[in-house]
């Protein structure tokens, strides 16, 4: 089995927030640092089975910066589960979800 092309959560934030022009390790006055801050989300980016602590990180991020709330889930074939998860809980707190598919 040979590595996925973006092995890093950092190689997929570097192509999200690229393309959609956005900031890239932004940090806050407490040290924090968001994965990635656009004109109108602070966005934190996890792979599916990380979504439960992306939640927190995104609803923190948006207080700090005065921005929505965001998450890229960076999710492979067996994740739906957690991508449910995700969705349940961003329909409550309005966290913008956006999905990246895992490349191998």
């Amino acid at each position: 089995m040979s590595a996925p092309a973006f092995a890093l959560e950092k190689d997929y934030q570097k192509k999200w927030c690229d393309n959609v022009g956005g900031k890239m390790e932004v940090v806050l006055k407490d040290g924090a640092r968001v994965d990635c801050v656009t004109r109108n989300y602070a966005v934190e980016f996890d792979f599916a089975h990380k979504w439960s602590e992306a939640v927190g990180q995104s609803l923190y991020y948006a207080i700090r910066t005065g921005k929505k709330p965001g998450v890229v889930l960076i999710c492979g074939p067996n994740d739906n589960v957690f991508v449910t998860r995700m969705k349940a809980v961003a329909k409550k707190h309005g966290i913008r979800l956006w999905r990246m598919e895992a490349e191998e």
